[in-house]
């Protein structure tokens, strides 16, 4: 079994900055892409921001210039810098990632599974 936990959430006032970490733990042969995700108040879960094994980024447009996805993939981590922050970032912030088990990686299958954390609150008050 592997899973992500994510820490770092908290209250911050606008224009702050915030740090979220994601590690992933358990028999892991190999991570593929992680992201983090979001899910505002009363809103459907909406992508932040995706980084490659190879460390190619893409953001959500809301969040371009302001926020920051990097990876160790030596110690299975992914981090969210988060910098001046709105209030419209208020949500609950989601890791994910696709792994692939020591037992796939050893059998030489190729399919990822689909990883989530549990999630961690990010309030942003004005």
């Amino acid at each position: 079994q592997v899973q992500l936990v994510e820490s770092g959430g908290g209250l911050v006032q606008a224009g702050g900055s915030l740090r979220l970490s994601c590690a992933a733990s358990g028999s892991i042969g190999r991570i593929n892409a992680m992201a983090w995700y979001r899910q505002p108040p009363g809103k459907q879960r909406e992508l932040v921001a995706v980084i490659t094994s190879g460390g190619t980024t893409d953001y959500a447009d809301p969040v371009k210039g302001r926020f920051s996805i990097s990876r160790d993939n030596a110690d299975n981590r992914v981090y969210l810098q988060m910098n001046s922050l709105k209030p419209e970032d208020t949500a609950v912030y989601y890791c994910n990632a696709a792994i692939i088990t020591s037992a796939q990686a050893f059998l030489g299958l190729k399919n990822a599974q689909d990883v989530w954390g549990q999630g961690t609150l990010v309030t942003v008050s004005s």
